[in-house]
């Protein structure tokens, strides 16, 4: 009720802006507005990045790399028995000493309990924990219950098709050891990128990810964990009582939740974890649909939290209210095509071809973005890289555009449920579907 109260405030708060807004301007305008203030802010933080680049170059920070704290690896698996055994085969040959391995079973109905079982008395340094069938659901509950029996000092989370290089802790590590710190985020990287149209997209959303990543670490901004490859201090933690077991984006909740206690989150674009890309569209629709619900409802959560807090660093606070625009924009213009669109209908004064070319230069700054960080971080010459950018903006207003009008429309008018939507995984290396029977939702009152 609370999120859905907070979300209605900031529609009608909205509509009234538009409504004044409209009486010396356009609409259209006001989108342009908001496009042209996202635009420079971007700009903002890339100045942030290349000053912070050239002070590093003349007075570099000595990483201690003696700084070693035991890590409990911790990998949850619902169903994962085509992937699990080879993540764990990658992970027990980081070259890192001090380390321990828990894998997770999360009420599987396939073949992975098993496997896991096996792995364990395979791997000296590997602990499996098999949950009873009703235990309650989702990644976060997971991670609480093994957090019972974890060592670590630092926490590594992966998920269960995860891949690394063998020095991944070692050059990681020591990124968490200021006192500040309550964790560090890796890049991810689309490991079958190449596999159709759909994980190429994914791999250059990543990309303009990272983009944007390493601008809010530069400014000391709001970063936020992607749930694989992300390592946590004990201690942080601990402050903010473990994982939220009613949230369907376990590192995006805690993501805020940290920062809220004042802890700092580093992005680190050198440190590269390998994930699958979704081969399928319905599959990726609900993996998206889950993250930007997740998403929107965490800021909803913790929106008077944020306000309020006394640890959290002015500029943390304005990153994060601005990173929000990415949510209303969407909302924003998806309305206004439809406003001007029935106007058009009726018969009635519009400005519908001025809010497609509003939408359309939406698409060439998401584009704009992407192209710049496939050329960045992807390695990719500039004509090709311009092609797919192209693509993937295209990709991404098709996409995230009418996911996020929905899911708004979801949390006005809906219950809140826990319904994780769990990625498939190991399609990539079967080129063939693969059945995975889904977690059942919970109804949250």
């Amino acid at each position: 009720m609370k999120e859905r109260i907070n979300l209605i405030i900031i529609i009608f708060a909205l509509w009234a802006f538009l409504y004044v807004f409209q009486k010396y301007f356009t609409s259209t305008l006001a989108i342009v507005f908001l496009v042209v203030v996202m635009f420079l802010y971007g700009v903002y933080m890339q100045i942030a990045y290349k000053h912070r680049k050239r002070k590093l170059k003349k007075h570099p920070i000595e990483l201690n790399y003696q700084y070693k704290p035991f890590v409990s690896i911790l990998i949850p698996a619902h169903n994962e028995e085509s992937v699990i055994e080879k993540t764990v085969d990658n992970l027990v040959k980081l070259d890192y000493s001090n380390f321990e391995i828990i894998v997770i079973d999360d009420r599987s109905s396939d073949n992975t309990a098993q496997i896991i079982t096996n792995i364990a008395q395979k791997y000296e340094k590997v602990t499996a924990i098999i949950r009873e069938k009703d235990a309650f659901p989702g990644k976060s509950a997971v991670l609480n219950d093994a957090m019972k029996i974890a060592k670590g000092e630092a926490i590594l989370v992966f998920d269960a098709d995860a891949r690394v290089d063998s020095d991944f802790i070692s050059k990681l590590v020591p990124y968490l050891e200021p006192e500040d710190v309550g964790a560090v985020q890796a890049r991810k990287v689309i490991s079958n990128n190449d596999f159709n149209f759909l994980t190429r997209c994914q791999n250059n959303e990543y990309a303009m990810d990272c983009i944007v990543q390493v601008g809010r670490d530069s400014v000391k901004g709001a970063v936020e964990l992607r749930g694989n490859g992300e390592l946590i201090k004990r201690k942080a933690l601990e402050d903010i009582h473990g994982w939220n077991n009613y949230t369907i984006t376990d590192d995006l909740d805690m993501s805020t939740r940290l920062q809220i206690q004042g802890w700092d989150i580093r992005f680190i674009p050198t440190v590269c974890v390998y994930e699958e890309g979704v081969t399928k569209m319905f599959p990726l629709l609900k993996q998206r649909r889950r993250w930007v619900e997740g998403s929107i409802r965490r800021y909803l959560e913790h929106c008077s939290e944020v306000l309020v807090s006394e640890k959290m660093s002015l500029r943390t606070g304005f990153d994060m209210l601005f990173y929000i625009s990415e949510f209303i924009l969407p909302f924003w213009v998806i309305s206004e095509l439809v406003i001007q669109a029935m106007c058009y209908v009726k018969g009635r004064e519009s400005n519908i071809l001025s809010s497609l070319v509003v939408t359309v230069c939406v698409m060439a700054a998401i584009g704009g973005s992407t192209w710049y960080g496939i050329i960045k971080y992807n390695k990719q010459k500039v004509l090709p890289a311009f092609k797919q950018a192209l693509e993937t903006g295209i990709y991404m207003v098709l996409l995230w555009f009418p996911v996020v009008t929905l899911i708004i429309m979801k949390i006005i008018f809906c219950k809140k449920t826990m319904d994780w939507g769990k990625t498939q995984h190991g399609t990539a290396a079967k080129n063939e579907k693969t059945e995975t029977k889904e977690k059942e939702p919970i109804t949250v009152n």
